[in-house]
Parts: C-alpha cells; sequence; structure tokens
C-alpha cells in the first residue's frame, strides 16, 4: 500500500476508538452456507488510486474466474472508520470481507469479535499460515492466538541513499551499522550558514516515517512480556534506539537547527521530497519510495539497502520493519465459507498475490510469491523483498486498544528529541505506566 494511506491510517488508529469493547460475533455464526452455490459477497478495501482499484478489480476478476458461482461486489475508498461502523452494526450491505491499512488496529479486531477467527477455515483447506507467510506478517494478523486477520502485500522499510553524494564523500557503501551510518550521515551534511546545503539525514521523529516504531523495528524490542506488561522501561533495545536517534539528532546540527530545515522542505508524497531533490542524501522510506523517486527524475542515482543494525547486532544487517495491508471475515456476515474462498484466493493464491504485487508495488505477502521468478521490478527492490523475508525483521505487536501504546512512545520521543524530556530512563519509565493503564482501561 502507498506509505500516504499507512500514516493516515495510524493517525486514525491513535486519536478514535474505533471499536466496541464488547463482542460483535462468533467466528462460528453464519458459516454454514455452501460455498459452491450460487451467492455474491460484498469486500470493502480502502484504495482509491486509480492504478490501484483497478488493481482490485483485476484481482476479483481472477478470483470470479476461478469461482464462479461466487459474484463480488466491491466497494473501495472505505475508510477504517466507515469499515468499523459497518462491522458492528451488521445489515444487508454491510461487507462479508474487508481490508484494512491498518494493522495496529488487528488486536482490536480480534478481542472485539469484529472478525472471525481464521484458524478453523485454515486448518480446514490444510494450510499453515507459519509456513505461507513471512514471520512479520504471521505475527500481525493475530492476537491472543486468535488469528482474525490474513495478510494481503506488506510494506518494508529500508534505506534510499544518493549515490552520487555518496562519491563525493568519498563512501564506497551503504552502512551496514548505526555507528558507520552516524560517520556516513556526517560526512554527507553541508552546512551553509544556518542552514544546510544538504543533509545526510533527517533523524527528527517528526520527518518523513522517522517515526519511533521504525528505528526500533532495527533493535527488535520485546514491547511486551508474556503477562502483556510493557517492557519499554527496561528493554534496552528500546532505550538504545532512543539513544542513537538523539546522538543523530544533536551530531547533526541540534532539534531546532534541523526543524528550522525541515519545515523547508518539500512536502512527503509530491516530487519535491527532500531526498529526490537531492536536499537530503539518505532516507528510511518503504518499498513505494522507489517508483515515487524515479517518477521524481532525480538528478543522481539512487541506491537502495537495507537499513543498518545496531553494531552488536551485525550479524542481523538485513532485517527491516515489516507492517501491510490486512484481510478479514466480517463476523456479521452470513456467508463466511464463500467470504472465505476469497480471502484464501486473495491472500494464499500464489499467482494471485504476484499479480497484485506487479499491479501496485507492494511486497508480497507470501514466501512463495517473494521467491518467484513472475515478480516484475527494478533490480532495487528485491532489497525490500529481502527484508520482507528475512526472519529477523519485525514488527508492532497487536494491542486491544490498538496503536495508543506506539503514540505514548512516539509522544516521548518527540519531547525527548527536543530537550524537553531529559531523563531517558524515567521518561521510558513513566511511558511504560501509560502503556499499562491504557491497555487495563481497554479491557
Amino acid at each position: 500500500m502507498p506509505g500516504i494511506s499507512r500514516k493516515v491510517a495510524l493517525v486514525a488508529s491513535v486519536s478514535a476508538v474505533l471499536l466496541a469493547t464488547a463482542c460483535t460475533g462468533q467466528s462460528s455464526s453464519g458459516a454454514e452456507d455452501d460455498a459452491s452455490a450460487e451467492t455474491t459477497v460484498t469486500f470493502w478495501h480502502a484504495w482509491s488510486a486509480p492504478a490501484e482499484t483497478k488493481a482490485v478489480k483485476a484481482l476479483v476478476a481472477g478470483f470470479e474466474k476461478a469461482h464462479p458461482n461466487i459474484h463480488v461486489n466491491v466497494v473501495g475508498n472505505m475508510t477504517d472508520d466507515k469499515i468499523n461502523q459497518a462491522l458492528r452494526s451488521g445489515g444487508a450491505k454491510a461487507p462479508d470481507v474487508i481490508s484494512s491499512f491498518t494493522t495496529n488496529n488487528v488486536g482490536k479486531f480480534c478481542s472485539s469479535g469484529a472478525l472471525v477467527d481464521l484458524n478453523p477455515f485454515f486448518e480446514k483447506a490444510g494450510i499453515d499460515p507459519e509456513k505461507t507467510f513471512p514471520k512479520a506478517m504471521n505475527e500481525y494478523t493475530q492476537f491472543e492466538g486468535d488469528r482474525c486477520s490474513v495478510p494481503l502485500l506488506g510494506d518494508a522499510y529500508g534505506l534510499y541513499y544518493n549515490k552520487t553524494a555518496f562519491e563525493k564523500a568519498g563512501i564506497t557503501s551503504p552502512p551496514k551499522t548505526w555507528s558507520e551510518f552516524e560517520a556516513d550521515a556526517e560526512k554527507l551534511t553541508i552546512p551553509d550558514g544556518d542552514s544546510y546545503k544538504q543533509l545526510g539525514f533527517m533523524p527528527n521523529y517528526h520527518g518523513w516515517e522517522t517515526t519511533t516504531e521504525h528505528y526500533l523495528g532495527q533493535f527488535s524490542p520485546t514491547y511486551f512480556d508474556k503477562d502483556g506488561k510493557s517492557t519499554v522501561a527496561g528493554d534496552p533495545a528500546v532505550s538504545a534506539a532512543f539513544t542513537v536517534q538523539k546522538k543523530l539528532v544533536d551530531q547533526l546540527g541540534g532539534y531546532q537547527r534541523l526543524e528550522k530545515y525541515r519545515t523547508t522542505l518539500g512536502d512527503e508524497w509530491g516530487p519535491k521530497h527532500p531526498f529526490h531533490t537531492g536536499q537530503v542524501a539518505m532516507q528510511l522510506d518503504g518499498e513505494w519510495r522507489l517508483g515515487m523517486a524515479l517518477d521524481a527524475k532525480p538528478e543522481f542515482e539512487i541506491g537502495v539497502a537495507p537499513l543498518p543494525v545496531p553494531d552488536d547486532q551485525a550479524d542481523q544487517y538485513g532485517k527491516g520493519y515489516i507492517t501491510g495491508t490486512i484481510a478479514g471475515i466480517a463476523a456479521t456476515s452470513k456467508k463466511q465459507n464463500a467470504a472465505w474462498e476469497l480471502v484464501k484466493y486473495m491472500t494464499t493464491d500464489t499467482d494471485a498475490v504476484i499479480g497484485f504485487s506487479n499491479a501496485i508495488h507492494n511486497v508480497p505477502s507470501t514466501l512463495a510469491a517473494l521467491k518467484s521468478p513472475k515478480l516484475k521490478y527494478d533490480p532495487r527492490f528485491k532489497t525490500f523483498l529481502d527484508i520482507a523475508a528475512n526472519p529477523n525483521s519485525t514488527t508492532s505487536p497487536a494491542s486491544v486498544n490498538g496503536g495508543v501504546y506506539l503514540a505514548t512512545i512516539q509522544e516521548f520521543g518527540y519531547d525527548y528529541e527536543s530537550g524537553k524530556a531529559k531523563d531517558l530512563k524515567a521518561g521510558l519509565a513513566a511511558a511504560a505506566k501509560q502503556i499499562d493503564t491504557d491497555i487495563a482501561q481497554a479491557k
């Protein structure tokens, strides 16, 4: 999915209560329909760009050809607010199958019963999710044993770099560890008074995709212990990630100077993105950035590599942060067996996954598709395929109240990088306490 939708979805997930905590349905309700009978299922999705909606229609057309008795009513550009309202209310016009860009809401979808547990469907079909989907994608589609969703393409985060700028700075290869990254970011930074002619990297959390969870992904944090309590206060990975980011902020000119420069730069989703223009030499971003950057016709060669890892985890270089689109079956649906046939086709049929991936340039969400020679992509895109398939790649775990815990961590990040909060240990302890309180209240 395109990054702009991901950011909108994250904001939605942490700013509103999207799902009622009361159970809206049970896994077995309505699952006695005959999937071989003539029927119509309704599929709601969030894609809106013309090329994307065309790709969805092609995906569905392939399913209808393979299942001529099941017709699909496709409804696009559906926000999570609309989806969640329909999942609660049900009715003749409600969706049988949904897809959402908001992986952070999986915990809500599962715990509320809004989407059915797909484990029985997978078992009946003889499909093992752990052998079908990449590790991180398999993890973010379930909550406390309830697999209420399934991955429908994914996003992987890596490092984009300006090869021309690298050559001028005498850097021969992309950095693999954070210490190498810090040195390169400084070499690539060209001051211009109290501003910059070129910034090696924009580390600030208000930058483009430089969120706390994207940094943390390279450090493999736990987030929660076996009892569901927040570990951010005691997990060395969390303090290490915050320390690395703050060091970069201070090293590259300080928070105020960087923020002043940031406000002069182009929009994240337009052709004047600072990486496209050469104003920033390295960029943390998802797989979609490659196509956007190439469309902007930059005056330099674009390099792509995995993000660096902590120096003491150098053997895990190649991992990254993974997220993506999810699909599920509404608990209110009376056509769950037919709905499962659609979900199964879209998410586990190798050729279907490959075709959809080729059409919208997102990362395939099955291990078989990731290795397929039928994938069509710029050679640099393979970096993201490898990151997605890497067993060390990470994601943010599902929570009963969605992405609220991530917002809490991010808010502390804003305070810490700016100097408003100076005590990292105390700040993380306060964040952990708030996370535990919020989750207890949500339950």
